[in-house]
């Protein structure tokens, strides 16, 4: 049991941001990373949509033995982790969210900007968030599309979409990335908006795992392997994947 692996799920390969964090202090922990390219981008999708997606990918881990299950999608987090969790009451699932309580714990008067997909700004669960920790100096920012073109790692145009979308009157001081494809963009962002405080989700949810996992005494203590797999079987994710995580 305590070797059975984790499973990490996300629309394409964004994740791997978050399974870096997990990767730093759970290192002998067996892992399963599934790339749903099929239906990449999930933030322009239906909460139903989701749902299905993220519920098959859920038989998939249970089948593999996971002991475990991390969210490492902030739009399946925000529109399916509370519905999936009632289903599958008996495994750990750990979700991520938009980092802005960061924001009021580190920042909290500083001029902020929320990037994150549409469905994730829209979700009633962000919601909750942003009015519980405001700080009134925020800007919420939905970036449909650019979750894509980061998966399909398009520089030119991910540099003339950053362009066009980030404010550029507002001083910006801290940048909340809450989506996991986000996060592989800071350099570009950085040379828009210029220096900048980053939060994202990937520590806090590194931890939440680490935790839940010592609760139940399921820490492995020798393990470290990582495969992956992706919806469309697409090999050139694979070795991006691999690639990114070094």
């Amino acid at each position: 049991m305590k070797n059975d692996p984790i499973g990490i799920l996300d629309s394409g390969i964004g994740g791997v941001t978050v399974l870096k964090e997990i990767l730093k202090i759970l290192p002998h922990e067996n892992y399963i990373y599934y790339s749903d390219s099929i239906h990449n981008p999930y933030g322009e999708k239906t909460k139903k949509e989701i749902f299905q997606y993220v519920d098959h990918i859920m038989n998939i881990f249970i089948k593999k033995n996971c002991k475990a299950v991390v969210f490492a999608c902030n739009t399946a987090t925000a529109l399916a982790i509370d519905d999936i969790r009632k289903k599958y009451e008996n495994i750990i699932i750990v979700g991520i969210e938009p980092a802005y309580k960061m924001v009021y714990d580190h920042a909290k008067n500083k001029k902020t900007l929320v990037m994150a997909t549409p469905a994730t700004i829209q979700s009633e669960r962000f919601s909750s968030l942003y009015h519980l920790y405001d700080n009134g100096n925020t800007t919420l920012l939905a970036c449909p599309e650019l979750a894509n073109l980061i998966e399909n790692d398009d520089h030119i145009k991910i540099h003339s979409y950053l362009k066009q979308i980030l404010p550029k009157e507002d001083q910006i001081e801290v940048v909340v990335l809450g989506c996991t494809h986000y996060p592989l963009m800071k350099e570009e962002i950085k040379n828009i908006l210029g220096d900048i405080t980053f939060y994202d989700g990937g520590k806090g949810v590194a931890q939440r795992l680490k935790t839940l996992l010592e609760e139940k005494n399921l820490l492995s203590n020798h393990g470290g392997s990582i495969r992956f797999y992706d919806s469309a079987n697409r090999k050139d994710k694979e070795s991006r994947f691999y690639e990114l995580l070094k």
